[in-house]
């Protein structure tokens, strides 16, 4: 990186951060501190407005913006790809700002890198299954999730749970102090709150929830608490073993089901092993490999696998 490059550099991250000290710019830079010093010199006799406090660190003039760089074809895709990314799976006032945004992206690009960029789009997908469900379910709620998240209001709502082994759904109501939002591949948008009623942090697919409403009761996210780093309690306690037949252990890999936990091939078929809270919660999708599967343990979810074969022996 040449000098010319690391100003500019400097101003980037001054720009995204809003106070940085002269060590944490050198080590993102990866030079000394001296040529830091000398650098903000350089910015300051440039006319860039750099503020520089004492035993804090420096930071850019309030209104200073850098213009507009050019971005590489796989910058632009990345961008273009994320806003399109947060028009379909958030609330309508993000919806909106993402497709402004992408807009305003695809302005900027010149001729030749919008065209590539056009094209390589072009051959990329977002997929999303069902996606009248999902806005139903889902981006109603985000909009009063994230009002509630911004102003330190809990929300109180009706939540719908599937209970494992059974055809029904368990509903209650909770009162739950958002902490923050989060996205699986599998359950779409969870909302990260402390529940009254469970007194602990829980998660709640964001698609099972209705009647949401905010109310005026005000919380506070703890100190300690970071959404970043929070990991939930793993409470998988059960074990459960099965045989796949070796010619689709591909497919059971590409399936890669939430559960599973370790996989090896060997000479009579490809066990897998899980671990769940309730076997009933692999119930369905072990059923979706007729013959090509056999669990091997633990006995009672073998029982119960028989009594749900019977059962659609039965109805045949």
């Amino acid at each position: 990186m040449n000098k010319t490059e690391r100003l500019l550099a400097i101003v980037m991250e001054l720009q995204r951060s809003k106070l940085l000290t002269a060590d944490e710019l050198a080590e993102v830079l990866g030079v000394s501190i001296r040529t830091i010093y000398r650098d903000m010199q350089a910015l300051s006799e440039a006319g860039v407005p750099i503020v520089g406090e004492t035993g804090l660190g420096y930071s850019l003039m309030e209104g200073f913006f850098l213009p507009p760089i050019s971005f590489t074809v796989q910058e632009a895709v990345s961008l273009l790809l994320g806003a399109e990314f947060v028009e379909k799976r958030f609330d309508p006032t993000y919806r909106k700002s993402a497709h402004s945004s992408r807009r305003k992206i695809e302005a900027i690009l010149s001729r030749p890198i919008r065209e590539e960029t056009n094209r390589i789009q072009g051959s990329i997908s977002l997929i999303q299954k069902d996606e009248m469900a999902v806005m139903m379910r889902e981006k109603v709620n985000l909009g009063s999730i994230r009002e509630a998240m911004l102003k330190g209001k809990k929300l109180r709502f009706t939540y719908h749970k599937r209970v494992a082994g059974t055809d029904g759904n368990r509903v209650n109501v909770r009162t739950v102090s958002p902490f923050g939002l989060a996205h699986d591949e599998q359950n779409g948008w969870l909302l990260v709150a402390f529940c009254d009623l469970r007194e602990d942090i829980r998660h709640f697919r964001v698609s099972r929830i209705s009647d949401l409403t905010v109310t005026e009761d005000t919380f506070q996210i703890p100190d300690n608490f970071n959404l970043q780093s929070y990991r939930p309690k793993d409470t998988r306690s059960i074990r459960v073993c099965a045989i796949f037949n070796s010619e689709i252990s591909d497919k059971v890999e590409e399936a890669n089901n939430y559960y599973m936990e370790t996989a090896e091939s060997k000479e009579d078929g490809y066990h897998v092993t899980f671990r769940v809270r309730q076997p009933e919660e692999l119930l369905s999708w072990i059923l979706g490999w007729g013959a090509d599967v056999i669990v091997t343990e633990p006995e009672s979810f073998k029982n119960r696998i028989r009594e749900e074969i019977e059962k659609m022996k039965n109805r045949y």
